[in-house]
């Protein structure tokens, strides 16, 4: 089954290009990760996931992209491949799980 990103989005921001904090879009970058079960070893491209995410948030990548380098620095995901790709660090699932459940409610 083939998702898109914008269902993974609050109700409010499923419109065509959203205006989000730094936090939400993280936090949808971390939520699409999950729902996609990439963990540890199993990786996902990150232009693909720049792209995918860059339709729906304003300023297209870059803020993607930003907001991934801000992740992998903070711990919450792994990059792979010499930064070409990147998954979730599996030794902070509770963190992250605690992160997407506080900011989805």
């Amino acid at each position: 089954m083939v998702r898109k990103v914008f269902i993974l989005l609050p109700l409010k921001f499923r419109d065509s290009t959203m205006i989000l904090s730094d936090d939400q879009v993280k936090v949808a970058i971390l939520e699409f990760l999950v729902m996609k079960g990439r963990w540890g070893a199993h990786y996902f491209p990150i232009d693909t996931l720049v792209n995918w995410m860059g339709r729906k948030i304003e300023r297209n990548g870059r803020r993607v992209r930003a907001c991934l380098k801000e992740l992998a620095k903070q711990g919450y995901v792994l990059t792979h491949k010499r930064g070409e790709a990147t998954s979730l660090n599996s030794a902070v699932a509770q963190k992250i799980r605690e992160l997407i459940g506080r900011t989805s409610s």
